[in-house]
């Protein structure tokens, strides 16, 4: 073989070399480019899966209450122990509006608290039975509920689960709500207090018009005395739940320092002084 004829096979060694090194590149390229392609599916598919999951806990949190404390479903046995308690406790003593006892009751004992707040329920558990017992069933003492945003950490919120109180109270109704409403009170900040959980409190009062109740809500006079509770609170001093003024009835309230929200001795003390005075 002539030198000319080797370098011709060199050079045609060399392009097949080159045409070979330019289809693994190529080969290789397209290898790479399936991959990622895989990933983009792979993390899309993912990213659904995740919108999905996080969609599902959604509906399932709101479906629940917030995630804190679901709601007592009406006429479940937890609903109807309830709602036993709240007969046992106030059946049969007259109401009017935000008042509970009656209206003539030499004595008046003005009762501050935030539905959410879990020292308020401590005193509707504790101390609050047997004043009612001893006082305001035998006439002699009226309670009149007003309202001061303490644990409730939405305004609206606290707005809106107070109204509903005092529509309640519209049907002499509003003590029912707002021991229903205690009794079976929720995780603090917990963001249990939702429309489904007040409408299931309506549904356990007994003899509450629902429709009535739903559209008495959206009167303005109820937002009105939630706004003038707080100024009344703020006349006081008070910033705490509970918080309680006393006094002869249509006379001077004074600031009520309790011992205990348990023991209602130092609450009978002082309603004895004022009714021997």
């Amino acid at each position: 073989m002539s030198p000319g004829e080797e370098d011709d096979d060199d050079a045609d060694l060399t392009r097949k070399q080159r045409r070979e090194q330019a289809r693994a590149q190529r080969r290789d390229l397209e290898e790479a480019e399936a991959a990622k392609a895989v990933r983009r599916t792979r993390l899309t598919q993912l990213g659904i899966v995740v919108a999905i999951v996080a969609a599902v806990v959604i509906v399932i949190l709101i479906a629940t209450g917030g995630g804190g404390t679901k709601k007592v479903a009406p006429h479940s046995k937890e609903a109807n122990s309830t709602v036993a308690a709240v007969k046992t406790l106030i059946g049969g003593i007259s109401q009017s509006g935000n008042t509970l006892g009656d209206p003539k009751a030499p004595v008046t004992l003005q009762y501050f608290g935030d539905l959410e707040c879990p020292i308020c329920k401590e005193f509707t558990l504790g101390a609050l039975p047997a004043i009612i017992e001893k006082w305001v069933r035998t006439g002699k003492v009226k309670i009149e509920y007003h309202s001061l945003e303490t644990a409730t950490r939405e305004p609206e919120v606290f707005k809106t689960q107070q109204i509903a109180a005092y529509a309640a109270g519209k049907q002499d109704k509003a003590w029912d709500f707002i021991e229903t409403f205690y009794h079976e009170q929720g995780e603090e900040d917990s963001g249990y207090v939702t429309e489904n959980y007040i409408q299931g409190i309506a549904q356990q009062v007994p003899g509450l018009n629902l429709a009535t109740w739903t559209s008495d809500r959206g009167e303005a006079v109820f937002a009105n005395e939630v706004s003038s509770d707080a100024q009344a609170a703020s006349n006081a001093g008070f910033t705490g739940t509970p918080s309680f003024l006393i006094g002869k009835t249509g006379g001077t309230s004074q600031k009520f320092e309790y011992a205990s929200l348990t023991d209602p001795t130092s609450f009978n003390e002082a309603i004895e002084k004022l009714l021997k005075s």
